[in-house]
């Protein structure tokens, strides 16, 4: 009995790149301005950029979302809950020297089910955040 293991692409600083873009287009049709970070597998910055009228925070914001949905292999706004008193992840917050950020806007992306980075967005309401991100892993899946 053999085993094979297929390698997965990595994501690219092209794919970042994309995802840069799909997210600002997204937010730019709703009206919103934001920061958008993508990390690698690794958690090294790939791409990131922040509208000039975005509000500073966002930049710090958009990071931590990747960051947070990279190390948890999940989108953030499925975790707002965990964090909460009596929550599965309630002291994970702050039990770390990187700080993560239970707001929604954070999407892992995968590739033939692999993990191989995140997307981060901030800048809008929270919902709007995630659905930017959103926007852009599944504009990256049709390419």
């Amino acid at each position: 009995m053999s085993t094979t293991t297929v390698a997965v692409a990595p994501l690219t600083t092209q794919d970042a790149e994309a995802l840069v873009e799909a997210a600002r287009s997204a937010a730019e049709a709703a009206g919103v301005t934001v920061a958008v970070t993508v990390l690698d597998a690794g958690g090294h910055l790939l791409a990131f950029r922040r509208d000039d009228r975005a509000v500073l925070i966002a930049g710090e914001t958009s990071t931590r979302k990747a960051y947070t949905a990279l190390q948890l292999n999940a989108p953030t706004a499925e975790l707002v809950d965990a964090v909460q008193p009596g929550g599965l992840f309630h002291t994970l917050p702050t039990a770390l020297d990187r700080p993560l950020l239970f707001i929604a806007g954070g999407v892992p992306v995968h590739r033939d089910g692999r993990l191989i980075g995140a997307i981060g967005v901030g800048g809008g309401a929270p919902d709007q955040d995630h659905g930017f991100a959103n926007a852009a892993v599944e504009a990256l899946a049709r390419r």
